[in-house]
């Protein structure tokens, strides 16, 4: 059983929640039912949620994949905890600023990392 993956994806969908649970509040003040009613706040809330979904599923299940074909726990724990911090960077950034910001770029630089790190993984695992 992938319970390290396991792990990392319950921490994950905690993340989701946090990202997820002030729109819904935020769109309800400003009665936006639908779209972001040109809300540019609301516009990047829905970006911030959007992006993390648009990353940490995939990123989950390459995870889960290593985990199964039996890389070594030292590389799951790193790579699940690089991705975790990455999108928790890139999310803090993003809802913070639609520009640049340390949390943005450095979150998105790492979660490419792991996203190159464990393509490279796989390919040494499903290779030898």
């Amino acid at each position: 059983m992938p319970k390290i993956t396991l792990l990392f994806a319950s921490l994950h969908v905690l993340l989701m929640l946090v990202l997820l649970a002030p729109i819904p509040r935020y769109r309800s003040s400003r009665k936006i039912g639908l779209g972001d009613g040109g809300d540019k706040v609301l516009t990047r809330m829905i970006r911030t949620h959007g992006n993390f979904i648009e990353h940490a599923p995939f990123a989950l299940l390459v995870l889960a994949l290593l985990e199964l074909c039996g890389l070594a726990p030292m590389w799951l724990w790193g790579f699940g905890s690089a991705l975790l911090l990455g999108r928790m960077l890139h999310a803090f950034g993003l809802s913070r600023s639609g520009g640049y910001s340390f949390g943005r770029f450095t979150g998105t630089v790492l979660t490419w990392l792991v996203f190159l790190a464990m393509a490279l993984a796989g390919l040494w695992l499903a290779l030898r």
